[in-house]
């Protein structure tokens, strides 16, 4: 049960980074279409589309990713590949609220500003460029990966819980009129930190460990013979 939950928050993830870089793409050819015609209609029809589905997918699929990382023995910042996509992610997430949908609203009033391709293209490549460190996975461990000490996989409830929360989110961003993954937000936040307490607790047991078998091998006499 526990694998097959995974296995679907993987599938959330997929789907929604796929949605996440489609309706990117068709943001950049509203824009653009936009900018050449000079066609108002298409801004907002580009502002309609970051705020109730392109925004919906971003979250999600960072949410979901977030949610593997921490559940899962890969972690935030034991894998370099991992650690990028988690930089990435952050980074497109506070341009995309704060930069990329305040231009797009200033386009609707008719404010145009060479910037919304720009970044539009940037958010492309940069979804896509984590594709291959999904597949491709490079760059080995990083310096903070403590070898003695691997997390478990969550438990089958958490798993459940991820692949829940999206869509209570969902509910409530549809009831207010504005995307709204406060739930999300909670929740990676609450459960990383509880994640790395017990890392921690981990890593101080196996120090603990090690230390104490130390001095019992250099102790330890080569038995009598026989």
């Amino acid at each position: 049960m526990q694998k097959r939950a995974r296995t679907l928050l993987v599938w959330l993830h997929v789907v929604t980074s796929v949605g996440w870089l489609s309706q990117a793409v068709a943001l950049l050819a509203l824009v653009l279409h936009g900018m050449r015609t000079g066609d108002l209609t298409a801004f907002k029809m580009a502002r309609y589309l970051d705020h109730e589905v392109l925004a919906i997918m971003a979250n999600t699929s960072a949410f979901s990713g977030f949610m593997l990382s921490a559940t899962t023995p890969w972690g935030y910042f034991r894998h370099w590949w991992v650690l990028a996509k988690f930089v990435i992610t952050v980074s497109q997430l506070y341009i995309g609220i704060f930069i990329l949908s305040g231009n797009l609203q200033q386009a609707v009033n008719g404010h145009v500003t060479a910037w919304m391709p720009v970044g539009t293209a940037l958010m492309i490549s940069a979804i896509a460029f984590q594709a291959w460190l999904s597949v491709a996975k490079p760059w080995g461990r990083t310096p903070w990966a403590a070898p003695l000490v691997k997390l478990p996989t969550a438990s089958t409830a958490t798993f459940v819980a991820a692949l829940v929360i999206p869509v209570i989110d969902f509910a409530i961003s549809l009831w207010r009129g504005n995307p709204m993954p406060l739930l999300m937000l909670i929740t990676v936040i609450g459960y990383s930190i509880r994640r790395a307490a017990r890392a921690r607790r981990r890593s101080s047991a196996a120090s603990g460990r090690g230390s104490a078998a130390g001095p019992a091998r250099r102790d330890a006499t080569a038995p009598s013979p026989r």
